[in-house]
């Protein structure tokens, strides 16, 4: 197994690839900026130039990786574009790349409330809509994929354990980016990952579990 990570020197992307090197699964860093990316990422991470709006770059980019991990997401912006170009349209684009090159395993990170259209974080350029569309993008591809729906991302890890349902049933609640990161990565290596939609937060009351139990109670 060999990881390509789009979005790796995002506040999720760095901690994808952080769990990757610790995992000993060897991954390529997809970056807009080396000198900024070596900044932030471990150096076990190999580096490579690209951009998910240009996929000439993607198709080098992937070069021998057989899995996926995309983290990309909007940055606030006043363009009323950028999370249709950056959510929609970069994420089909590495579908495309990623059918071209045979990827054996497509992860996405998303977002809990996706379905829900008369959410606030709408009112931002529509991000969880076309994040929406970006998933059934990736599920109609025919591509093996996990997407993984966070709830309100925190940058600092807790003992909190984490909490998995499926599709459309948990609506609020947070959880830290580290363990989204570690759902993510755990998800290539449990077979009762592949094709679901999970949803995730982290609770102190909730008791700890194996990924093998996660990934298994979720429904398809």
């Amino acid at each position: 197994m060999k990881a390509l990570v789009a979005g790796a020197t995002g506040d999720t992307g760095r901690r994808i690839v952080s769990e990757l090197v610790q995992s000993n699964i060897p991954v390529r860093a997809l970056v807009r900026n080396l000198e900024q990316a070596k900044t932030i990422l471990p150096p076990e991470a190999e580096l490579v130039l690209g951009d998910v709006l240009k996929p000439d770059s993607l198709r080098e980019a992937v070069g021998d990786c057989t899995v996926l991990l995309s983290a990309t997401g909007a940055r606030p912006s006043f363009d009323p574009t950028s999370p249709y170009q950056v959510d929609y349209q970069g994420t089909k684009n590495l579908i495309a790349v990623a059918k071209e090159k045979n990827i054996e395993h497509f992860v996405m990170v998303s977002s809990l409330c996706v379905s829900r259209f008369f959410h606030p974080l709408n009112l931002f350029w529509l991000v969880l809509f076309w994040k929406k569309q970006a998933e059934e993008a990736l599920q109609a591809s025919g591509l093996t994929y996990t997407i993984v729906r966070p709830g309100g991302l925190k940058n600092d890890d807790t003992p909190d354990a984490v909490v998995m349902s499926k599709a459309d049933t948990l609506f609020e609640g947070s959880i830290p980016r580290t363990k989204v990161a570690q759902v993510s990565v755990n998800s290539l290596r449990e077979p009762s990952a592949k094709n679901k939609i999970v949803e995730i937060i982290a609770q102190p009351e909730a008791s700890a579990r194996s990924w093998e139990e996660l990934f298994a109670q979720v429904e398809n």
